[in-house]
């Protein structure tokens, strides 16, 4: 099951949520500083041992922790790609951050999962294909995953909100 929410991603319930991180993995503004700031400490020490082990989290890549202080039991960081008018992968880059956070999901038996709507803040990928992206990678994923019982995918705004509930409903 999918719906559309519209709200802020730090006061969901679900066994997970999706954090719209950067590379750094350190927190940043938007939806990456809420949810660091909302999760407390715990969320960014977690941070801090992926780096160690790895040194951050690629581009379409995602990386799991503790949620802190959210009502969620995990924080999925992933990294979503800054719009380059569509001429470095962005669509797959895009695609593929839904695909390993709803795999990461399923590996620690998440049956909730919500999802901001990644890179169309200030990585400026348009809100149209970004909505488009994630429903269609969403149904898809569905088809063939048991785990994961309810996605929910969060808006801040009104014009996100109706944006992906157009998309979702096509």
């Amino acid at each position: 099951m999918i719906e559309v929410q519209k709200g802020d991603i730090t006061k969901i319930k679900v066994d997970a949520i999706v954090n719209a991180a950067n590379t750094s993995l350190l927190g940043g503004g938007g939806v990456d500083g809420a949810i660091h700031r909302a999760g407390g400490n715990e969320i960014l020490e977690d941070c801090r041992k992926i780096i160690l082990k790895q040194g951050g989290c690629k581009v379409g890549e995602a990386v799991i922790t503790t949620a802190g202080k959210l009502p969620a039991k995990y924080v999925i960081h992933t990294v979503g790609p800054v719009w380059n008018s569509g001429m470095k992968n962005e669509e797959i880059k895009l695609k593929n951050c839904y695909l390993n956070s709803l795999n990461l999901a399923a590996e620690n038996n998440c049956k909730t999962i919500a999802f901001p709507s990644i890179s169309t803040g200030i990585y400026r990928f348009p809100k149209d294909k970004a909505a488009t992206i994630a429903v269609e990678t969403i149904k898809d994923f569905l088809k063939e995953d048991e785990i994961i019982e309810k996605i929910i995918l969060v808006s801040f705004d009104d014009e996100n909100y109706r944006i992906i509930k157009l998309a979702l409903d096509k």
